[in-house]
């Protein structure tokens, strides 16, 4: 009977763990142009509330190998994001600016934006729907 019951609990329990659905979409982005191994790269997925304020949606870090770090952002519902990133060169969890305000720091941004002056969301946005999406950023 134990055995029974052992077998027919395992079988329940393959069953509820193929019956979940993955929720949302993976990002996957790839960033192949950083200049050195040093620190590390922090990324961001923004909402249009979010950017260019503080935290996103969600954070992801990574070492850099041979210039190149990817991420995956997972889980994500459908809606308008942006994804910042930088290299954080010291480790200091920030971005760190010149005496007169110009980044001392590679960043980067969905969309590929280098325009002058501060990142837009506008320009960076792109929209998620229930394909799972992949991105190259330059810094």
């Amino acid at each position: 009977m134990k055995t029974v019951t052992l077998a027919l609990s395992l079988f329940l329990v393959s069953i509820v763990g193929l019956a979940q659905e993955k929720t949302g979409v993976d990002i996957t982005v790839t960033i192949d142009n950083i200049t050195n191994d040093e620190g590390k790269v922090l990324a961001g997925l923004h909402t249009e509330e979010t950017f260019m304020k503080g935290q996103g949606v969600q954070n992801l870090q990574s070492e850099i190998k041979e210039g190149k770090v990817t991420l995956t952002f997972t889980n994500v519902l459908p809606g308008n994001y942006a994804i910042m990133a930088m290299h954080d060169a010291n480790e200091n969890n920030r971005m760190d600016y010149q005496s007169n305000g110009m980044p001392k720091e590679s960043y980067g941004m969905s969309g590929n934006d280098m325009t002058m002056g501060p990142p837009s969301f506008n320009n960076a946005k792109f929209t998620v729907g229930e394909e799972d999406l992949e991105f190259t950023i330059r810094f």
